[in-house]
């Protein structure tokens, strides 16, 4: 199974990264390297907590582009 992430760098330091297609399915690493190890761990619990309550894997998302 494919997934799109995002992944944010921190002002602070560290990243933040997220799924859209999983709502809730958040982590963090300091580096870059730790925060998409921490989200292929988080992506792995989402995944098995959404099938152990009948819920569908992901939602749907698609990507629009807005100009500013």
């Amino acid at each position: 199974m494919e997934i799109k992430i995002v992944l944010d760098e921190q002002e602070e330091g560290g990243f933040t990264v997220y799924v859209p297609s999983l709502p809730g399915c958040v982590s963090q690493g300091k580096t870059e390297a730790e925060a998409l190890a921490n989200i292929r761990e988080a992506i792995e619990a989402c995944l098995e907590a959404r099938a152990a309550n009948g819920m569908p894997l992901t939602v749907a998302t698609r990507e629009v582009e807005v100009k500013a």
